[in-house]
């Protein structure tokens, strides 16, 4: 199975083509850019040029990019107005989360991906049918925009009532968006079943996001740092070994010197586990 990295990693560094180097350098043979302004600023075009130049020339893949969460560069303590949130039902407010969204789309004119992760709703909301209407409308717009750049979006499996296993289900049955999925079993875990929300899932998933947690709060740990069952994990990514990577999206523990290195230990130990 393709072994990818996220950016996540490193999210509170300026992505450069120094880190991209790290990245190769450690075995992953693609990558995940998550869209953080601090970060991989899209609406920068120099960043995004230079990026593309490195992409050119190397081997390193971008498998995908994760849409953005907010349009401020301080992971959204600017203030409500910074979040990204394409169920927002003010339809004008909905228009410009929508607009921010396509600006990272079009960074595939440079930079080539096949895949944007995104969100529906954020983190804890509660189940809304006008939500789940806002959130048709932003993703039917979104699709023809991404497609024309030749980008398929994946929805993500997220800890609120907007985006379980079942609800995501129900909405591609209601909509006929016919869009497929990214796994991610960390959030898996936090809603109590990791082979509940991959059984439901399985047929749609195109990539996957692998940490660990306790269960309840989102912290993205190395795999083993939490509570999840890694062996049931791994048996259950390896059923469709062809269908998806395995994608470690990790946050950076304080004081770890290396921690790309790191990941790419922690990857190893997964792997050997199929």
């Amino acid at each position: 199975m393709q072994i990818v990295l996220s950016s996540h990693l490193f999210v509170r560094h300026r992505l450069t083509t120094v880190w991209l180097e790290r990245v190769w350098a450690a075995g992953f043979s693609a990558g995940e850019a998550f869209c953080a302004r601090q970060h991989f600023d899209y609406r920068d075009k120099a960043q995004i040029k230079q990026l593309g130049h490195w992409f050119r020339d190397s081997d390193l893949k971008t498998h995908s990019i994760h849409a953005p969460m907010y349009t401020d560069d301080v992971w959204g303590r600017s203030g409500p107005h910074a979040v990204i949130d394409i169920s927002e039902t003010t339809k004008g407010k909905r228009i410009v989360m929508v607009d921010e969204v396509k600006r990272a789309l079009e960074a595939a004119e440079v930079v080539p991906f096949r895949y944007m992760v995104q969100h529906i709703g954020v983190s804890g909301q509660e189940f809304d049918q006008r939500r789940m209407d806002a959130a048709f409308s932003s993703l039917d717009e979104l699709k023809v925009f991404a497609g024309q750049r030749g980008v398929e979006i994946l929805l993500e499996n997220t800890p609120n009532a907007l985006s379980t296993a079942e609800r995501l289900n129900l909405f591609l049955n209601e909509t006929h968006l016919n869009l497929n999925y990214c796994f991610d079993i960390g959030h898996a875990h936090m809603a109590g079943s990791i082979t509940d929300q991959f059984e439901r899932m399985k047929d749609r998933i195109r990539s996957t996001h692998l940490h660990d947690n306790d269960g309840e709060s989102d912290s993205h740990l190395f795999p083993g740092k939490g509570t999840l069952d890694w062996d049931k994990a791994m048996e259950l990514l390896q059923s469709r070994p062809k269908q998806y990577p395995l994608l470690l999206e990790l946050r950076e523990p304080a004081g770890m010197a290396n921690p790309i290195e790191e990941a790419r230990r922690a990857m190893d130990e997964l792997t050997r586990r199929l």
